[in-house]
């Protein structure tokens, strides 16, 4: 269990990934942008989440690059994440991407590189590409992103290497209870993004009781839930005054009781495309 910001889970291949870390998903290339990132990371962040299709992973390394300087950091001390996108899918179109990511971070090599989306008939020859990638040392780790159960299994037949991080929509109305048994049982390590339902749950009437009773806020309560259940998180903000507060969850824990009220809440309600009726 996560007692500190930059403490770390072990992902079955050994590689330290961090329980908490910054989204910079809808955050476009410009000053905001690197001021969140070396906000967050002078702050004691060391995991930054981004992605091809988020068009910004100049801006993000630049702001590493920045951010490592002004907090004499080393880069072997940022885990950095990065995915391959829909229309880059594919062998060849995979190496490739990833080599156009890695120029556009200014990175010598990914910490994790995810499949963004399972593309039936892509998705397959797209994780070969990563095993690829890995094996010749070019990422630390892989894994995938939306891939519900019957994709992984679908992964893990011809797979050489087990996907390390299933990173997916996660929220209380969204609590993906058996994907996470699942993942659980497999070795995978669960990944939320948008752990705040993107700011839809910050006046949730149970959450509001519970972060009450804690002295807390609604966001800080959904991150200790998802820590406590054994969930990495990458809440998304611009903001310093929240990129600090998004973090502060390790100075209280949250009951059985109230454990069960959020999980509870679960709709089945998404905020991003449902991964097997999103048409790509």
């Amino acid at each position: 269990m996560a007692q500190h910001l930059q403490d770390t889970t072990a992902l079955h291949n050994g590689v330290n990934m961090p329980w908490l870390g910054l989204g910079v998903f809808q955050v476009e290339e410009g000053s905001e942008l690197i001021q969140a990132i070396k906000s967050a990371i002078a702050h004691g962040y060391r995991s930054i989440d981004t992605a091809a299709i988020y068009q910004n992973e100049t801006g993000v390394g630049q702001a590493i690059k920045e951010a490592l300087q002004d907090n004499n950091l080393s880069r072997e001390e940022l885990f950095v994440t990065s995915k391959v996108w829909t229309a880059d899918m594919g062998y060849e179109e995979t190496i490739a991407a990833y080599k156009t990511s890695l120029a556009k971070l200014g990175l010598e090599y990914l910490d994790l590189y995810l499949i963004h989306w399972p593309v039936k008939g892509k998705y397959k020859e797209t994780w070969r590409a990563l095993e690829t990638l890995y094996k010749e040392g070019r990422v630390k780790a892989i894994g995938v992103s939306n891939f519900q159960i019957h994709h992984l299994e679908d992964v893990m037949k011809d797979a050489e290497i087990k996907p390390m991080v299933n990173q997916v929509e996660l929220h209380p109305y969204l609590s993906q209870q058996p994907l996470l048994s699942f993942c659980k049982e497999q070795g995978i390590q669960l990944e939320a993004w948008s752990p705040l339902m993107q700011g839809q749950l910050l006046d949730q009437p149970v959450l509001k009781q519970i972060a009450a009773k804690y002295g807390k806020s609604v966001a800080q309560v959904i991150i200790r839930w998802d820590l406590q259940r054994g969930i990495i998180t990458i809440p998304k903000s611009t903001k310093e005054h929240r990129i600090i507060e998004n973090v502060d969850v390790f100075d209280f824990q949250l009951t059985e009781e109230d454990m069960t009220l959020i999980n509870d809440l679960n709709q089945d309600q998404r905020v991003g495309p449902d991964p097997d009726n999103f048409d790509f």
